[in-house]
């Protein structure tokens, strides 16, 4: 099983003397979401592989594998060069495989990294299998399928998948299976629709490992996994893991979708009042699209939280309030509905704020470090990956 060294000393500070804007991880809350996820999978039979491109951090993953979690998934081959380099060997590159990238897988399983790589279409199942002829590499390569039309794959009874998979088996390589991700489980909010596509999600993705077996190729793993599927799924009968990831921190447009409520969500970003605009019942504050990002996925679901659903600074949120508008470095709160024509008095300038996001990855991804909130111990620095 992968394990995670143990990082240097960290720094402490109080939650108070934060500069601002601040990416702040409620710890309890981000472990209470780990748990359930993974006594979940645990109850269904399967083995919970995370994806590490929500947090990009090492020690959101230890948390993770400490609760059960075998291997990681990874958006980036700059991730897992992280990831491998803190410990972790056991991991999926779950995007699509192009040749100009193979000198760094090759690099990673050179060194000892158990990486597993991703492809859907014969040209790059060729491009694998030349250039781990070429360079003695026998790299195990999954097929991506397609069960619900959201992005990339190839559909389950579609002739390209049996055309790839021989590419692969035939060319050197090692087929390591199928994996899929019902991006689409995110346009649904109900527990009858969220189990539907769940179920889809498996069967689509059972169904294309079962053809590759009739056809006598290999296919030990299924791969299945969107943080609303995990947590909607009522059997994986033939599947073998299950992937996740926004599920450590939950985010807005999960509270929408139903998976979580607001008192799971463990990111929010810490924010200073800077400034009203009494006239139109705003107030600013100093985290912009820079700090929450430009993502407003919840503005076609049941409710809009503009750019992030306003918190008091123990994290409880203030009802009726949004963060309204964004520039690059100015948030504007208002009440929805009625301007607030006492909003200089209820936030005065130099009141803390904490901002929950509309979408946790996008948000995390504007900060290179966490500051961990434990009630037990002072606030760590978590660092965080950046880039590609």
């Amino acid at each position: 099983m992968s394990s995670i060294h143990q990082v240097p000393p960290r720094s402490w500070q109080t939650l108070q003397s934060l500069e601002t804007p601040a990416a702040i991880i409620d710890v309890p809350r981000m472990r209470r979401n780990i748990q359930r996820m993974q006594s979940r999978m645990d109850n269904l039979g399967v083995r919970f592989r995370p994806h590490v491109k929500t947090s990009k951090c090492v020690d959101v993953a230890r948390a993770q594998m400490q609760a059960g979690a075998s291997g990681i998934t990874v958006s980036t081959l700059k991730e897992a060069a992280c990831f491998f380099e803190a410990g972790v060997t056991d991991i999926l590159y779950a995007v699509a495989m192009v040749e100009r990238k193979l000198p760094a897988a090759l690099a990673l399983r050179r060194r000892g990294c158990d990486l597993k790589i991703v492809t859907d279409c014969v040209t790059s199942a060729r491009a694998i299998a030349a250039f781990g002829a070429q360079f003695g590499e026998t790299f195990e390569v999954w097929i991506e399928v397609d069960t619900d039309g959201h992005r990339s794959g190839i559909r389950p009874d579609a002739p390209a998948l049996l055309e790839v998979a021989r590419v692969i088996h035939d060319g050197g390589a090692t087929l390591g299976g199928v994996m899929t991700h019902a991006g689409s489980s995110y346009d649904f909010d109900t527990p009858d629709a969220l189990a539907a596509i769940a179920e889809q999600e498996r069967a689509g993705c059972v169904l294309a490992a079962t053809r590759l077996r009739d056809a006598g190729l290999p296919c030990p793993v299924v791969s299945v996994g969107s943080t609303p599927t995990a947590l909607a799924a009522v059997h994986l009968d033939g599947v073998t893991e299950v992937r996740a990831g926004v599920y450590v921190f939950f985010d807005l447009v999960m509270h929408n979708v139903g998976v979580c409520t607001t008192d799971d969500l463990a990111l929010s970003v810490l924010t200073t009042v800077i400034g009203h605009q009494p006239d139109k019942g705003w107030a600013i504050v100093d985290a912009g699209w820079m700090a929450m990002s430009r993502d407003r996925g919840t503005q076609k679901q049941k409710h809009d939280f503009g750019y992030g659903q306003v918190c008091r600074i123990d994290g409880s949120p203030v009802a009726g309030y949004r963060l309204e508008g964004a520039n690059q470095e100015h948030g504007i709160l208002a009440r929805e509905g009625d301007p607030d024509d006492n909003i200089v008095g209820r936030f005065p300038i130099g009141t803390l704020l904490r901002v929950m996001p509309n979408h946790a990855c996008a948000t995390g991804a504007q900060f290179p470090e966490y500051h961990a909130l434990d009630p037990e111990r002072d606030i760590a620095v978590w660092p965080r990956l950046h880039g590609w």
